[in-house]
């Protein structure tokens, strides 16, 4: 799903998005373990996601950093591994939306809404 998606990426890439929470919890809902959450921002060394989730981590980020990657061949090439055509769109969509968002919230200087402790 969209959220499960949104929920993958967040974190490790965008990592000041103000609507990380709640990607979170979207992610949760739609079946994600939190340990898995977690490990987002270590991804590369933890054998917690497979194959096509590592693609779609990778591709993400490399959309997300494309003035320092350039999005490698390579990337591209193993997200076609794992992903149809319209899929590949879906999650360039999905990675381009949230840049847009989280750099207007940091333009904005909004920043990470504020919960109460101990609170998900």
């Amino acid at each position: 799903s969209a959220g499960k998606i949104r929920g993958s990426v967040a974190e490790p890439i965008l990592g000041r998005d103000t609507k990380l929470e709640t990607l979170k919890a979207e992610a949760r809902a739609a079946g994600e373990g939190q340990q898995r959450l977690d490990c987002l921002p270590v991804w590369r060394e933890t054998e917690l996601y497979d194959e096509r989730e590592r693609a779609a981590l990778a591709w993400a980020e490399s959309v997300t950093l494309v003035s320092e990657t350039g999005v490698p061949d390579e990337v591209f090439e193993e997200l076609q591994r794992h992903f149809s055509e319209k899929e590949i769109v879906d999650l360039t969509f999905i990675v381009a939306s949230m840049n847009a968002w989280n750099r207007m919230a940091i333009s904005f200087r909004q920043g990470p809404a504020k919960r109460a402790i101990g609170s998900e």
